[in-house]
């Protein structure tokens, strides 16, 4: 991968092909879990640009420590593509990434051509309640000392029985970098998640097209977000992605990348 001096950090990303720019975020934890869908034919026709967040696999933590908010994350996005002299692109986020992908469409409007969101993180839901409830304990195990414990518990929240063999087949040794990565999540990107907030003022802020895909065997989280969609943007439309959970865009890239590139 490539390197890029933005917004105080370095990031690692790489730009695939050519065509419609296409902008990858991904979530938590597993920096190349969207490696699969750059892969795939059905996206060929478009530039695909995927990046490490900051403080994940190649891409480096600020010198200050602290919290990381969502805002933060979305000017770091504007610093690669302007670094890479794009101007439009269109944006994939998946879980955190697709809350980073809304906040770069509120905030720069004009950059986005359209959004893709692959089950985006609103904790607003009534069910993010129940998801903080399950995230305490694994963040008391870190705080403890066992990183590798409370990254593997918030893994095995995300998918099925078989996520080890899921995320290794998708990211090799994608699970022991999220290890050498928890104190950027349990650290920085924990504590500045609940500052964000989105309602209808941030979603009127832009009108581009909205794709909303979710899994088939997904939590409660994901399906309530997708309502909260519907609400922001009533031109939002679905694909929905048979027997697939949280960690879809590695079990199910395929579908996924035929989803998306049948909506755009």
């Amino acid at each position: 991968m490539e390197h890029a001096k933005v917004n105080g950090v370095e990031l690692a990303y790489e730009v695939v092909g050519s065509g419609e720019p296409m902008l990858l975020i991904h979530g938590a934890h597993i920096a190349d879990a969207l490696q699969p869908l750059v892969a795939e034919p059905a996206l060929e026709r478009f530039q695909r640009i995927r990046y490490h967040r900051r403080g994940l696999g190649g891409s480096t933590r600020p010198v200050e420590a602290g919290p990381t908010s969502v805002a933060v994350q979305a000017q770091d996005a504007v610093g690669l593509l302007d670094h890479l002299g794009v101007d439009r692109a269109h944006v994939v986020g998946h879980s955190l990434g697709g809350a980073i992908a809304l906040e770069l469409a509120a905030q720069h409007p004009t950059l986005v051509a359209s959004l893709v969101l692959l089950e985006p993180v609103l904790l607003t839901t009534p069910a993010g309640a129940a998801f903080a409830r399950a995230l305490a304990p694994l963040i008391e195990g870190y705080e403890a000392g066992d990183a590798e414990g409370a990254v593997h518990g918030f893994l095995a929240l995300e998918g099925d029985r078989n996520w080890r063999a899921t995320i290794e087949r998708a990211a090799p040794g994608g699970i022991a970098q999220a290890v050498k990565d928890a104190a950027t999540f349990f650290e920085t990107e924990v504590p500045g998640v609940p500052e964000w907030t989105f309602g209808l003022k941030q979603a009127g802020a832009f009108t581009c097209p909205v794709l909303s895909v979710l899994g088939g065997n997904s939590s409660p989280l994901f399906v309530e977000g997708r309502q909260f969609l519907h609400a922001w943007f009533p031109h939002c439309q679905d694909a929905d992605i048979a027997g697939a959970t949280h960690l879809l865009p590695m079990e199910a890239p395929r579908p996924v990348a035929a989803a998306i590139a049948a909506f755009l």
